[in-house]
């Protein structure tokens, strides 16, 4: 069978948005046939370079200074030492358990690692960039655009990019830009975000004694409730959905909102509700575990994604859309580039304005108006999710990849896989 070794900045058992798109990827890679294994950078912090098996995965590690050490040393060096030694890992890695393919997911720090790999080894080089990673410095506050840092990253990106023997993207934003950066089309190809049916497709039913628990209410009576999941972040737009509560609850004085998750912007933001005229019916839930995720999306009637417009909304596609629309939740979102890649304004979902929470009121009172159409839209969304979105059948893009780089007698992978497209 075909062996992948995947080079991860982090994975499980941390939780975040990189790591569940990463768990996906590699389990539906495993039931098409595939060997998969993976290996993270210094970021993950491990202790040891022991592997661990997590879900069935094995994971092997690069032992080295944390998050906490990297402040010392000038900019760029302390880049390149984490290069090395990851790549130094990543070796001793391949030596043991002899990939066939390494396949790099971005930052470009673990691009790069894997592409002095790939050359010293002879091995070929897939890397996957889910983000610029510069333009997500600056979204969530801890970089700015055309800073010495940004240009670097930006740099290496391109590097390894140009090095790789094949690159893939989450979504065409991505790739529409690394074509304007000079890269062949033909080179790129698509691994759009996806949800786990088999895992996040079946929403629970609501719990009154849960809602009202969280002060949402103990009957189907009180509500509607609006319902953000997700990170904290400034470009996530929060702020603007804190602010168009009081004009939403001028025609719906009943209306509640409910802020799930954590991050830098939580203090500001509950500091910006406590002020607000709608105090009474904002609620923070605060982080819960992935697991008890779908207990929340039960007590939501539309989930709201107000993200800011920027550079980094407009190139990249978010995931939290699309495991709304599998649980069956509506969807209202800001209209920006990767929104709008994922939601057909008045078919799959609602776009409105970004960054203008008038618009945003608007946009979600409108869609508590037209409660005749809330059974048509969430059935449409969730075909579309099943059909262009789901992981089982998404994991083919990555076997065509494959397939290209590897000889024909050396690849191998289940027909059952490619028969699901």
């Amino acid at each position: 069978m075909t062996r992948i070794l995947h080079i991860l900045d982090h994975s499980l058992p941390l939780h975040s948005g990189y790591t569940f798109r990463t768990r996906a990827i590699l389990k539906a890679q495993q039931a098409s046939g595939l060997v998969v294994r993976g290996i993270t950078g210094l970021r993950h912090q491990a202790e040891r370079d022991d592997p661990e098996e997590i879900d069935g995965l094995t994971f092997h590690r690069t032992a080295g200074p944390h998050n906490s050490n990297r402040a010392e040393g000038l900019p760029g060096f302390r880049e390149w030492r984490e290069i090395g030694l990851l790549a130094s890992a990543i070796e001793r890695v391949c030596e043991k358990w002899q990939p066939d393919i390494l396949h790099a997911h971005s930052p470009a720090l673990c691009g790069a690692a894997a592409l002095r790999v790939a050359r010293k080894l002879g091995l070929p080089l897939v890397y996957e960039i889910r983000a610029f990673w510069e333009d997500a410095a600056v979204g969530n506050g801890t970089g700015w655009a055309g800073s010495p840092k940004y240009l670097l990253t930006r740099t290496l990106e391109n590097h390894v990019v140009a090095g790789a023997n094949a690159v893939v993207t989450i979504c065409q934003g991505l790739r529409d830009d690394l074509v304007a950066r000079g890269t062949d089309p033909a080179r790129i190809a698509i691994a759009p975000n996806g949800v786990d049916l088999s895992l996040f497709g079946d929403p629970s039913p609501r719990d009154p004694a849960f809602a009202a628990e969280l002060g949402l209410g103990a009957n189907d009576s009180w509500g509607p409730v609006i319902g953000f999941i997700g990170s904290f972040y400034d470009y996530e737009g929060i702020d603007d959905l804190i602010a168009a509560m009081p004009l939403l609850m001028q025609d719906h004085p009943d209306a509640r909102l409910l802020l799930v998750g954590g991050g830098p912007c939580e203090d500001a933001l509950k500091r910006q509700a406590a002020a607000s005229s709608a105090a009474a019916a904002i609620h923070f839930a605060g982080r819960v575990p992935h697991s008890e995720v779908e207990r929340y999306y039960a007590l939501c009637d539309i989930m709201a994604y107000p993200r800011k417009q920027s550079r980094l909304t407009d190139l990249v596609t978010p995931l939290k859309p699309l495991e709304a629309m599998a649980q069956g939740r509506l969807v209202a979102a800001s209209d920006v580039g990767g929104h709008r890649e994922l939601i057909a304004d008045g078919v799959t979902g609602t776009l409105f304005a970004p960054d203008d929470p008038a618009a945003c009121a608007a946009a979600l009172g409108g869609l508590l108006d037209a409660h005749s159409v809330w059974e048509h839209r969430r059935a449409t969304a969730r075909i579309y999710v099943e059909t262009r979105h789901d992981w089982a059948v998404n994991v083919q893009n990555y076997q065509d990849v494959y397939q290209k780089l590897l000889p024909a007698k050396h690849f191998r992978c289940s027909p059952v896989a490619v028969q699901a497209r």
